[in-house]
C-alpha cells in the first residue's frame, strides 16, 4: 500500500548520537515589543480554553547539531507569549520549539498515538506523547532534562508508569519549520490494542486529562496527515518503510 502524499514541505529526519541541551535565559524580542497583542490574543485564547494555564515554557534560541549531537540553547517564556508566537505565524528572529516525543511502540509493532482533547491547544490533532518543556525539565546544573520529559510526558498523558515501559537509547530528530520533534522510542510489552484499552482506562484518573483517545498506527495507511502533525506524519512514514 503506497504511503500518503505528505506534501511538498517535508520535515527533515536526523538521526542523533545525543542531545546536549541548556538554559540560557535572554530576553525575547517577540514577547518584549508585543506586550499589548499577546494579552489580548491570550484573553480571546482563555476563553475559548479556559482550562489553559499562563505558565512558563522554554524554547530554543540557540541550536546546532556537531559530530552528530543536537545542542540546543532555550529561554523561558509565558505561555500566553508562545501561544501568540505561534498563532501569529512565528515572528521576529528564528526561535525554535524543541520538545521530547515518546514514540511508544507495542509489541507487535504497532505505534500508539494521541488524541488531543477539546480543552487543549491542539484540539484533534493525533501525536505522541509530547510537551514544550517547562521549569521542571530543567536539572541543578542547568540542562534541559529532555530523556525525563520524554516520561514525564508520557506518564502525565497516558498514565503509563516508567516500570511499565522501556526507553531506547537512541534519538532522533524531525525538523519542520519552527518545530524540532525529538524522538525517542519507548516500548511497552503488550499488544497494540491491549495497550490501548490500558491507557483508555487511565485516562479518567489523571489530574489533567489531556487526551481523549488512542490511536493504533499499524502501517501507511493509518498515517493522517490532515490530523497529524507534518513531523508525526513523516516519522510514522519513515518507521513504516524500515
Amino acid at each position: 500500500m503506497s504511503e500518503p502524499d505528505l506534501g511538498p514541505d517535508y520535515p527533515q529526519i536526523v538521526p542523533l548520537r545525543g542531545l546536549e541541551c541548556r538554559f540560557e535565559p535572554m530576553n525575547w524580542t517577540f514577547a518584549d515589543e508585543n506586550t499589548e497583542a499577546i494579552a489580548t490574543h491570550w484573553a480571546r485564547f482563555i476563553a475559548e480554553k479556559p482550562a489553559s494555564f499562563n505558565g512558563k515554557v522554554l524554547i530554543q534560541h540557540h541550536w546546532e547539531v556537531v559530530d552528530g549531537v543536537y545542542r540546543g540553547r532555550y529561554l523561558e517564556t509565558d505561555y500566553a507569549a508562545f501561544i501568540a508566537w505561534r498563532d501569529f505565524g512565528h515572528p521576529g528572529p528564528p526561535m525554535r520549539n524543541g520538545f521530547a516525543m515518546a514514540a511508544l511502540q507495542a509489541r507487535d509493532g504497532a505505534y500508539l498515538l494521541g488524541e488531543m482533547g477539546a480543552g487543549t491547544a491542539n484540539a484533534g490533532k493525533i501525536f505522541f506523547a509530547a510537551g514544550t518543556p517547562d521549569r521542571s525539565d530543567l536539572t541543578p546544573d542547568g540542562r534541559v532534562d529532555l530523556a525525563g520529559s520524554v516520561l514525564r510526558e508520557l506518564g502525565e498523558e497516558t498514565g503509563l508508569r516508567p516500570e511499565e515501559v522501556e526507553v531506547s537509547g537512541d534519538w532522533c530528530s524531525v525538523l519542520h519549520g519552527v518545530r524540532a520533534a525529538f524522538m525517542r522510542p519507548v516500548r511497552i510489552d503488550l499488544p497494540a490494542e491491549e495497550a490501548r484499552r490500558l491507557i483508555l482506562a487511565r485516562l479518567p484518573d489523571l489530574g489533567e486529562e489531556e487526551l481523549c483517545d488512542i490511536h493504533i498506527a499499524r502501517g501507511p495507511s493509518d498515517i493522517d496527515p490532515a490530523r497529524m502533525p507534518p513531523f508525526q506524519a513523516a516519522y510514522l512514514a519513515a518507521m513504516f518503510r524500515g
